[in-house]
């Protein structure tokens, strides 16, 4: 058992709060039951379980590098206001090419909940995966991890230049939507291709105008109260939810 916060392995984990250590491992830490079940339902490859002592560990876990530490030292790596006691060193996944007919592109979306979200909707949605550009929030932030309920490990996640992927998109048959105000067609005006890529901004800059040049449509989503705008994560799922019913009309 490892009781102590200065033991080197607990420094390490520790340093996987910080987006540098988690790029230079290509390791993330995720917390609780359900995260670490997600992760090995979706195989996921786990580097090592860690335990807090007299927490109960389920079964499968003992195919795993198990290490048992004390209850100070799973406070200390701990990022969660009620720990469960148990979490896990994943390995991230490299992949290549975005496959399917419904993509997510992010521009520069800062808030975590907000990311954690809308990956967790297009999960839902059914949508085949999500490209992240340039200025977003980090994929594998404690808090977007926690607010994508498991869907980090069930869709594949992309980190791309959105100016650079686009171009490949629309040679690869995609027709690219970008939400903005300005000169956009109610999105259920417009009718739905075979092939949709759907392009969300910042919280409060909303898309890039050299991405926005790039679209082929530009959308928007009406206000029939008094609401100033939608929530990004809210204007996600009304527009993935309304490509893959119109698809599959």
């Amino acid at each position: 058992m490892i009781t102590s916060v200065k033991n080197e392995t607990v420094k390490a984990w520790k340093k996987l709060q910080k987006r540098r250590e988690r790029t230079n491992t290509q390791t993330f830490l995720v917390e609780g039951y359900h995260l670490l079940q997600e992760a090995k339902n979706s195989n996921w490859g786990i580097k090592e379980i860690i335990i807090q002592e007299g927490v109960e560990l389920p079964s499968w876990c003992e195919n795993f590098n198990i290490t048992i530490v004390s209850n100070n030292v799973f406070e200390h790596i701990s990022e969660t206001r009620s720990p469960q006691g148990i979490a896990a060193i994943i390995e991230m996944k490299k992949l290549e090419k975005v496959v399917g007919k419904h993509t997510l592109l992010i521009d520069s979306i800062q808030d975590p909940g907000n990311l954690g979200t809308i990956i967790r909707t297009a999960d839902a949605a059914g949508f085949d995966g999500v490209i992240l550009g340039n200025g977003t929030v980090d994929l594998y932030n404690d808090k977007v991890i926690r607010a994508t309920q498991g869907s980090i490990f069930h869709i594949p996640i992309f980190e791309k230049d959105l100016q650079k992927v686009i171009p490949e998109l629309k040679a690869d048959g995609f027709s690219i939507w970008a939400t903005a105000l300005e000169g956009a067609t109610l999105y259920h005006e417009v009718s739905i291709d075979t092939k949709v890529a759907i392009v969300l901004g910042n919280e409060g800059a909303g898309v890039n105008k050299e991405i926005i040049n790039q679209a082929d449509k530009i959308v928007k989503i009406p206000i029939y109260g008094q609401a100033e705008s939608l929530n990004v994560s809210i204007a996600a799922g009304i527009l993935m939810y309304y490509a893959k019913d119109s698809c599959n009309k």
